[in-house]
């Protein structure tokens, strides 16, 4: 009963507690047992308190809605803040608080090293609060707020080893990139609010169905521009990789795991919501060719790095690239894939930067070209990463595997319902891309762990417990994910796909029922969603996907063999002495692929990866330039289109 009277409370009380942690954390911070208590006391409370909503929202299909002081909507308007969590809120939210509970008890061990561990502490749990709060607010000014404090924690972090090399030039472009999209996010705030004189999102929605306005679709490409900022999204992503790489890794687990969900978590909200425009193919070709553009060169270029993090990062792009194709396809199985792989890159490649933490707890360094033969000195940290590995490669039985199958399934029957012979090839490159993973993962692998020990890494051992316990439950959930899908899909993801498009039930939760009957000129219409499509995969499936995958991986080796006798030179991009499988000595080859698989490619290839090369630059100003010259594609584009 006691529980049960706390549930309208809980989106608020989640949010106010990390606040609050933070705030008290910078006042007694100072004694290292305090911060510890702290920030773990409030990471777990906060998570206990969204944990409250799974039955009520997810099993019983309840909307909650709190108004902040009880200023609920009056006359038919709505004049106070609310907070208003369906399935697609409390899909995001549970994605955030496991990312903050097992970063910040990861981070107990980790930044031990480092000064200034309140300062961090505080700034972890700002973070959480604003990223938790944006996902419940139902109201779009509070979201821009978020988005600022957000922005600000982020950059703090980044720069916090700030004696380490391009920590703080990290941060300042993070800065200026970031403020960018929030200003846009902004602007388009600003625009919606003198339409039609409401921040709430509910009644936004019911007021602009079928009423777009020149000044509505100029507000539209802004928002969509400011949350493709924040998505890391191709052509948004050049500070991302600068971020992850120069935070630390139990920082670059909340970027990867949490930061950009937020940024897709306000497409999703802002298209199929606010807008609801996803039904117009305009829109559906522009998600799905920035996703496609994410994946592609994502991958591509990771593997040009020699940095186990930098890699990451790039990984992480391509990533999230899968998820906006799958929400582009407006059908009930692409939004049930993108949400089930967006939950899955929150797992594995929270899992893989934490293995990279680890290691360069252990060894001092995440240079690929430094390292090798740590399988052997950190044999759990090893078993770890390659399910991590495998998981974000889609190999069975893995939970990557699982959501890609999906994506895969939508994609082409997107072409196959008369979508076009574009779709059939976005489905190619999501293969590739799969294959592609694999492949850069195998050269991590081979360069950390099972490569040539180094004598100077004879020291190095397993890290503390505290930081291999939320490894080994992430590890244990990608494979629970991947091994029971049914239960997912029925239960998780099915309650967020519904929320997507349940439009008419979010706007009478926060307006009172009846209202978006009422107000809304155009209807909405609900793409109908429920557990049958839980049954698209088979293990003759999945057997038949994993030869294309190996017969795929093969062609790309020999296409490597063919290229062997080529000279490559350093404005390629691949210098021999960064070969993949490089041992340790020069002249010295693994005898596991004595053939660089993935330098013929790499050769093949160089003119794209010379220009890509150019394009990443490493100047802010160029970076700036992409994201405003890319909102201004985009609002061209939905002028022309919409």
């Amino acid at each position: 009963m006691m529980f049960e009277r706390l549930i309208p409370h809980c989106p608020v009380l989640a949010v106010m507690t990390l606040f609050l942690g933070a705030f008290l954390t910078a006042i007694f911070g100072r004694s290292k047992a305090a911060r510890r208590i702290l920030l773990m006391l409030a990471s777990l409370l906060s998570s206990f308190f969204m944990a409250l909503l799974v039955k009520p929202v997810f099993f019983d299909g309840q909307i909650i809605s709190y108004w902040m002081g009880n200023w609920a909507p009056r006359a038919g308007y709505a004049i106070g803040i609310g907070f208003e969590v369906d399935g697609l809120s409390l899909f995001f939210a549970l994605l955030v608080s496991l990312t903050v509970l097992l970063s910040n008890l990861y981070s107990l061990r980790y930044i031990e090293r480092d000064d200034c561990g309140d300062y961090y502490c505080t700034l972890a749990l700002m973070l959480g609060g604003s990223v938790l709060s944006l996902v419940q607010t139902g109201d779009i000014f509070t979201m821009f707020v978020m988005i600022e404090i957000m922005t600000f924690a982020c950059v703090a972090l980044t720069a916090f080893r700030k004696r380490s090399e391009g920590a703080l030039e990290a941060a300042f472009k993070y800065l200026i990139v970031g403020c960018i999209g929030s200003s846009l996010v902004l602007t388009g705030v600003i625009l919606l609010y003198a339409q039609c004189h409401t921040l709430n999102m509910a009644q936004l929605s019911a007021l602009l169905a079928g009423n777009l306005t020149p000044a509505t679709v100029f507000a539209f490409a802004l928002l969509l521009t400011g949350f493709g900022v924040k998505s890391y999204a191709v052509p948004f992503h050049f500070v991302a990789a600068d971020a992850y790489m120069a935070a630390p890794s139990s920082v670059s687990m909340l970027f990867s795991g949490m930061v950009n969900k937020a940024g897709v978590y306000g497409v999703i909200r802002l298209c199929y919501i606010i807008m609801q425009s996803m039904r117009l193919p305009a829109l559906q070709t522009l998600l799905v060719t920035l996703g496609t553009l994410s994946m592609f060169v994502g991958v591509t270029m990771a593997l040009r790095q020699h940095d186990f993090k930098r890699l990451l990062a790039f990984h992480s792009i391509s990533q999230i690239g899968y998820v906006l194709t799958a929400l582009g396809l407006c059908t009930a199985l692409g939004i049930a894939g993108g949400l089930y792989h967006a939950m899955n890159h929150t797992l594995f490649k929270g899992l893989l930067f934490l293995c990279a933490g680890a290691v360069w707890y252990a060894a001092g360094t995440t240079d690929l070209d430094r390292m090798g033969g740590l399988s052997k000195r950190m044999p759990q940290t090893c078993a770890i990463f390659l399910i991590a590995a495998f998981s974000i490669s889609g190999l069975p039985p893995f939970n990557g595997f699982v959501s890609k199958w999906i994506i895969y399934q939508a994609t082409f029957e997107k072409a196959a319902e008369g979508g076009g012979f574009g779709y059939i090839v976005v489905t190619v490159v999501a293969l590739v891309t799969s294959v592609m993973t694999l492949a850069s993962f195998i050269k991590v692998a081979q360069s950390v762990f099972f490569g040539q020990e180094r004598p100077e890494l004879a020291h190095v051992r397993e890290v503390p417990l505290s930081m291999r316990i939320p490894m080994w439950i992430l590890a244990v959930l990608c494979v629970v994910t991947g091994v029971a899908p049914g239960l997912v899909l029925t239960y998780v993801v099915a309650p967020a796909t519904y929320a997507v498009t349940n439009v008419t039930g979010y706007i009478n939760t926060m307006m009172g029922a009846g209202y978006a009957e009422s107000v809304m000129t155009v209807p909405a219409q609900s793409i109908p969603v429920d557990a049958s499509f839980a049954g698209y995969y088979s293990p003759v499936s999945w057997l038949i996907l994993f030869a294309v995958l190996l017969l795929a991986f093969a062609l790309v080796a020999l296409l490597g063999k063919g290229s062997r006798g080529a000279v490559c030179q350093d404005d390629t991009g691949c210098d021999d002495k960064y070969a993949v499988f490089f041992g340790g000595e020069r002249v010295t080859r693994s005898t596991v692929a004595g053939s660089d698989l993935f330098w013929g490619f790499r050769y093949n290839f160089r003119h794209y990866f010379r220009w890509m090369g150019n394009v990443h630059s490493g100047v802010v100003n160029d970076y700036a330039a992409w994201a405003v010259g890319a909102g201004a594609v985009i609002i061209l584009y939905l002028y022309a289109l919409l």
